[in-house]
């Protein structure tokens, strides 16, 4: 190899770095923000934030427009969330944040209702983790993420009528899942 491609190879790589850097200021919050609503705490949110940049530098992903980047890297935070949940099911770990957040106390709920909310924010995190990915998805991105069925096509790639059935079906598992808990 001679200088001369060394030296390119540098620049290509400092130009890479200093791109990544003006999307993840420009797009940390979001992908923080969508990971914490679906894994509940700032512990593993900051985890799947890491790990989404970290694969965007490892693969030397560019984006062609600002709005580009945020619907990939958005779309990307839900995933790696998806896959924090998942994962922490298997190994039937607790994370600590949460353990915490129990202990805290909201003065407008007795210790029961705050109990009974953080049960059942449990067992909805759970049943959406055991979701198919697709289909868990599209039901953050629409119910914790607010967007709407339009634009949850456009960010996958798919048609309004698929979202709609897939959202319909989920709604109905998850409904028929969790129908018994009060």
């Amino acid at each position: 190899m001679t200088a001369l491609q060394t030296s390119m190879e540098r620049t290509a790589v400092a130009d890479r770095t200093e791109d990544l850097e003006k999307v993840f200021l420009a797009h940390h919050d979001r992908v923080f923000r969508a990971a914490y609503r679906v894994t509940g705490n700032a512990s593993d949110s900051e985890d799947v934030l890491q790990t989404v940049f970290l694969r965007l530098l490892r693969i030397g992903h560019t984006f062609t427009g600002v709005e580009d980047a945020g619907r990939y890297l958005h779309r990307a935070g839900v995933n790696a969330a998806l896959d924090v949940m998942r994962s922490r099911k298997s190994a039937g770990a607790v994370p600590l944040d949460e353990i915490e957040l129990n202990t805290l106390r909201d003065p407008d709920r007795n210790p029961s209702q705050q109990q009974d909310a953080s049960e059942m924010r449990d067992v909805m995190r759970a049943a959406i983790a055991r979701l198919h990915p697709t289909a868990a998805e599209m039901f953050v991105l629409r119910y914790f993420e607010g967007y709407d069925n339009a634009e949850v096509a456009k960010m996958m790639e798919t048609s309004e009528g698929t979202v709609a059935v897939t959202l319909h079906r989920t709604r109905a598992r998850l409904q028929k899942e969790l129908g018994g808990i009060r």
